[in-house]
């Protein structure tokens, strides 16, 4: 009897914080970079909508001068949800986002972050529920190598760094990005190793990657090389930061 009270007295002040953090009105910009997504983004829309209808939020879609059209499909949906609920934004660059994102953990993101009060929500593929289709063995052991190899040697407190489904609190994100010098894919593994440097809350939610719909990755053997090379660079960096407060002692 004592511990079903404590459960759910437990229970009840999760409740309450949860509560109180939801008064606290927030609106969520989920950002979109597209680079030939024509045939992937009008569904990544509707399911943000879907999946979102009682949250406060805009689509910011950052597109990488595709030259497929994604920009026209953008304007047209604009159209639809209205261009305040959809920012398109041009860059010269070239990344996008595959059809792995998925919509439907954004509100598992929105819970996880009132919950824990977490700065950061990474999605992981790397725990129990999560997982990747779609993958072939030699990829799938590709990316849990890179994994391992930057968890051994950086201890970021995350399972999967390379993952680009997250939910930053904009203060956090801020001051994260203004430190961080790579581009392309090891940016990502750059801004959570520099988060959980700098002390921020992360938490981890689980998702299952799922591989593009239409089209072909971009991820090629040049993106691993400067893998490689951002992972060395934040050793070194933080050997060289280590060797300094010894120093300091």
């Amino acid at each position: 009897m004592a511990k079903l009270e404590e459960i759910e007295t437990e229970e009840h002040q999760k409740a309450m914080i949860i509560s109180k953090r939801k008064r606290i009105k927030k609106k969520y910009s989920i950002i979109i970079p597209t680079y030939n997504e024509r045939l992937n983004i009008g569904l990544v829309i509707y399911l943000v909508f879907k999946h979102l209808q009682d949250i406060d939020f805009e689509v910011v879609i950052v597109d990488d001068g595709s030259p497929d059209g994604t920009q026209d499909i953008i304007k047209q949906l604009q159209n639809v949800y209205g261009d305040d609920l959809i920012l398109l934004r041009a860059r010269p660059k070239k990344l996008g986002l595959g059809m792995n994102f998925n919509p439907k953990y954004l509100p598992n993101f929105i819970r996880k972050q009132m919950e824990t009060g977490a700065s950061i929500v990474t999605g992981t593929r790397y725990v129990r529920n999560g997982g990747i289709h779609g993958w072939n063995l030699v990829r799938k052991l590709t990316s849990r190598g890179a994994n391992v190899l930057a968890q051994t040697l950086l201890w970021p407190a995350v399972s999967d760094l390379t993952g680009s489904f997250r939910l930053y609190e904009r203060t956090a994100f801020e001051d994260v990005v203004s430190s961080c010098v790579s581009k392309g894919y090891v940016f990502q593994m750059e801004m959570i190793v520099r988060a959980s440097r700098k002390g921020y809350h992360i938490e981890e939610v689980p998702i299952t990657f799922v591989d593009r719909v239409y089209g072909s990755s971009k991820l090629g053997g040049s993106e691993i090389v400067e893998y490689l090379k951002g992972l060395f660079y934040l050793l070194n960096e933080y050997d060289r930061q280590s060797i300094g407060a010894y120093r300091d002692l």
